[in-house]
């Protein structure tokens, strides 16, 4: 199973045409954007290393385009996530969360179920 995270994780990977769509609808809304990068991609692995400072007041995508262009570059095989933040004095959140580099050789992930009666749970672990 390939990793799902974020908006449009089962669409292919989006265009540059695309990703620069969506940095305006983000600019246009005024929420600040920050860049995120893993080489851990397991769903409970919450925090990320983040990449520069996130970016508020931005004006046009070409500059949150180049500071992902130099996080790919700089992480070639790590999962890159591009998040925006909305702000504001009583209501904060990721109001876009999108993968913007997978690594070539991403690893796959299992789910396997335990059952006890009625109890269950589940494991992911790395399938090799």
């Amino acid at each position: 199973m390939r990793i799902r995270q974020g908006q449009f994780a089962y669409l292919p990977d989006l265009s540059e045409e695309e990703l620069a769509a969506q940095i305006r609808y983000a600019i246009h809304h005024g929420w600040g954007i920050g860049l995120e990068h893993t080489d851990d991609p397991h769903p409970r692995n919450l925090y990320w290393e983040m990449w520069d400072q996130p970016q508020f007041g931005v004006d046009l995508p070409e500059q949150v385009l180049d500071q992902v262009r130099a996080c790919r570059e700089a992480h070639p095989d790590s999962y890159v996530a591009l998040k925006a933040f909305m702000s504001t004095r009583h209501r904060q959140g990721v109001m876009l969360h999108l993968l913007v580099q997978r690594p070539a050789d991403e690893p796959e992930l299992r789910i396997e179920r335990q059952q006890q009666g009625r109890r269950q749970g589940y494991t992911l672990t790395r399938a090799f």
